[in-house]
């Protein structure tokens, strides 16, 4: 997979150098290329906001570095992977909700964009002009506002990164984890099996399998009914017997 990255703020994703992600950049499982929005702002300033049409506070990204550093962008992809189209996502406190269903559909994707924006947003023109590039979204991570997409960009690299074939070492342990089957993950507990007076669940040490998953399955239900009743169904937002 090939990630796009547009900022201000480039040395910010120079953490994608470390743990998982690095090694899978190492291995060529993943090729992200980070760029500066300010190598296409060309007055001695290097400026890419303005003051906003009709007033207000604080101030807008400008389209034309936006559409320089896209055109760049998609026409190396096409060089690179024949004909195909990105996904660009715009980080947007305005967007739809990023989940991890939506981190499992893009980690199908051959080529994703990230366009960090700053200050009050970008001009609304860039995002038209986009969607003839490739296919617009805009996500967000929640109902809360950020100083920029950064944050957010990273939170989404990471949980998609993490999906594609061969970056985590034991799948197995993408399957059972929250969000994964619309629950959140049960408990988990490690040796030893007494510490500081707390004692991990007797059916964790029977070694019966099916009791096992069952307890773990009853644990996500439960979790799930107080923290985030939300993902369950009526039926089953009760506290159980």
């Amino acid at each position: 997979m090939r990630i796009d990255v547009v900022s201000i703020f480039p040395t910010f994703f120079d953490v994608l150098e470390v743990s998982l992600l690095g090694k899978a950049r190492d291995r060529g499982l993943l090729d992200v290329r980070v760029h500066d929005l300010r190598d296409h702002a060309h007055d001695r300033h290097r400026s890419v906001d303005d003051t906003p049409y009709g007033g207000g506070a604080g101030m807008v990204m400008k389209p034309e570095p936006w559409g320089q550093a896209l055109d760049e962008i998609v026409a190396s992809s096409d060089a690179d992977a024949g004909t195909v189209r990105p996904v660009i996502i715009f980080p947007s406190p305005a967007g739809e909700l990023f989940s991890q269903a939506t981190a499992r559909e893009l980690a199908d994707e051959p080529h994703l964009v990230f366009g960090c924006g700053r200050y009050e947003g970008i001009d609304e023109r860039v995002f038209d002009y986009a969607a003839t590039l490739g296919r617009v979204r805009l996500m967000s991570l929640g109902d809360y506002v950020l100083n920029g997409g950064e944050v957010a960009a990273m939170a989404m690299i990471e949980a998609v990164g993490r999906l594609i074939p061969g970056v985590v070492g034991n799948p197995e342990s993408l399957v059972e984890e929250s969000h994964e089957d619309g629950l959140l993950e049960y408990p988990s507990y490690t040796k030893p099996a007494s510490w500081r007076g707390r004692e991990v669940p007797d059916v964790l040490l029977s070694g019966h399998h099916a009791r096992v998953a069952d307890w773990r399955r009853a644990q996500q239900v439960e979790r799930t009914r107080i923290r985030r009743p939300d993902l369950l169904p009526a039926a089953e937002t009760e506290p159980q017997a």
